[in-house]
């Protein structure tokens, strides 16, 4: 099934309304759809670099957007809908997890996580649901989604294709420099004031430690 919509998001960097599909699959993917845009992003900034900065954008407003779904799944419906999301996906199991870390250290979180390959719909649906800042929540999804989709563009548009290797092995190192060169002063506050032990209290939550 995976591979099928795998299959599927990947062919729609040759559609004509490329860039239309772009947009709503960054969106679905920052609340219930499992397949990433980062594919079909390399695909179509490969296809035309001239244009790769404006996917970059594209993909992060509309990852943003998807993520206020999301966001909203998780404060307005969890239990009635982003419980079965979670439970589909295969991350029921991470959301005690992340909800007590996104309560302890809120938009530190976001920043880290959201640039990592760990699933961004996991963020968004939890933060919703913890009631993190909504202020918070949109600043710091602009620059974790900014970190890696504006950043893929950029490499694209500089160096063009030959640069597809150099990302594919590079990108999530290159997007964790960026988002701790943003948040270093966050992690160091946070160790300050006893940060290891709340992860260490986090890393074994269970749905009956988090209440709401």
């Amino acid at each position: 099934m995976l591979t099928k919509l795998y299959q599927w998001t990947l062919a729609k960097a040759a559609h004509r309304h490329a860039e239309r599909w772009l947009f709503a699959i960054s969106f679905m993917e920052s609340s219930f759809f499992p397949i990433p845009p980062h594919p079909l992003l390399g695909l179509m900034c490969l296809a035309r670099p001239q244009k790769a900065i404006r996917f970059g954008v594209i993909c992060t407003l509309a990852s943003v957007l998807g993520g206020l779904f999301g966001y909203a799944i998780g404060h307005f419906l969890y239990e009635a809908l982003g419980q079965q999301i979670l439970d589909a996906l295969g991350l029921a199991a991470k959301f005690p997890v992340a909800a007590c870390y996104l309560r302890d250290y809120g938009a530190e979180i976001i920043l880290i996580k959201g640039a990592t390959p760990i699933p961004f719909k996991l963020i968004t649906i939890t933060a919703g649901f913890v009631g993190l800042s909504l202020f918070t929540f949109l600043w710091a999804s602009i620059v974790s989604r900014g970190a890696q989709f504006i950043l893929v563009g950029f490499l694209f548009w500089k160096f063009g294709a030959p640069i597809k290797a150099f990302i594919e092995k590079y990108l999530a190192l290159l997007s964790a420099a960026f988002v701790l060169l943003v948040v270093g002063g966050f992690l160091a506050a946070s160790m300050l004031s006893g940060g290891s032990d709340k992860g260490d209290r986090c890393s074994n939550a269970t749905m009956a430690t988090l209440g709401r």
